[in-house]
């Protein structure tokens, strides 16, 4: 097929030689399949942030930081400069973050290259050597369903403890690549991270694991039941933020919450403090 305007540049730049078919169209990206040599590759192009139905909600990219100190002042003034630098900052975080978790030993798919906006990477396949199917169109044995939700919240463990949650995890951004072995046994692939953030540094962290791994135990309980009544993503963030979470850590699937007594004539007085200080502020202002 003729290449897309944004491709053509990285056809002429020798870094794709042909683009095969379009894969699919997201909500913040449309993939291609492609060949690089010998090779099938998949690129991804970035829609621009007024086309994208995903926008780059406080949520996700609180925190996120940029090394040049102009930039982070744009962006913190939304100037247009500001604005593109925080587009350019949005594209960037996926190819960070697959960097980093493949540092760290999850299954995403391998980065190659990212110029403009696009980013060459590994194309996922399945048995046939055809784009993987994600899980949302696949259908699974309990025993299946059993074994992949473990393998997936072992991937959660080992994302977090490389200080990244997804932040947008589901059925629907796992795919289920063949292993190539002689077994056949399929595994899963973690892909769309643009919106991952920063365990420590985001303040949504937290609810966002929460959500990542009830997503996880929602799907996987269609098929086994028994996994409706696990909570894994209390106990795997209670074990983070007691310092106590590797990714060898055995895991229950229970979970009780600490009751601890509250000192309500503390919480009290400290709500008191805060009206005086915001009542004086106003008199000082005038108001």
């Amino acid at each position: 097929m003729k290449a897309p305007p944004r491709l053509q540049a990285l056809v002429e730049e020798g870094l794709i030689d042909t683009v095969v078919r379009q894969l699919m169209s997201g909500k913040e990206a449309m993939v291609f399949v492609v060949r690089c040599g010998d090779e099938t590759r998949c690129a991804k192009i970035y829609k621009e942030a007024n086309n994208r139905s995903f926008r780059q909600a406080v949520d996700y990219t609180e925190n996120r930081k940029v090394k040049n100190s102009r930039q982070a002042r744009a962006m913190a003034k939304g100037t247009k400069f500001g604005r593109e630098a925080q587009e350019a900052a949005w594209q960037s975080a996926e190819v960070d973050a697959l960097y980093r978790l493949a540092a760290a030993g999850v299954r995403v798919p391998t980065p190659y290259n990212f110029c403009d906006g696009v980013l060459l990477m590994e194309l996922v396949t399945d048995a046939n050597g055809d784009a993987a199917p994600r899980l949302n169109d696949v259908r699974f044995t309990p025993e299946q369903a059993r074994r992949h939700h473990a393998t997936l919240v072992a991937e959660v463990v080992r994302m977090l403890c490389a200080g990244v949650v997804h932040g947008d995890l589901s059925e629907f951004n796992i795919l289920l690549a063949h292993s190539g072995d002689a077994d056949g046994v399929d595994f899963p692939v973690i892909i769309d991270l643009p919106q991952a953030v920063d365990a420590a540094g985001n303040n949504h962290a937290p609810r966002m694991l929460l959500r990542d791994v009830a997503n996880l135990r929602d799907f996987f309980g269609q098929f086994a039941p028994e996994l409706r009544a696990t909570q894994y993503g209390p106990e795997i963030w209670s074990l983070y933020q007691s310092g106590l979470l590797s990714n060898d850590t055995p895991l229950t699937g229970r979970y009780t919450p600490t009751r601890a007594n509250v000192d309500l004539a503390s919480v009290m007085r400290e709500i008191d403090d805060a009206r005086d200080e915001n009542a004086a502020r106003k008199l000082r202002m005038g108001q």
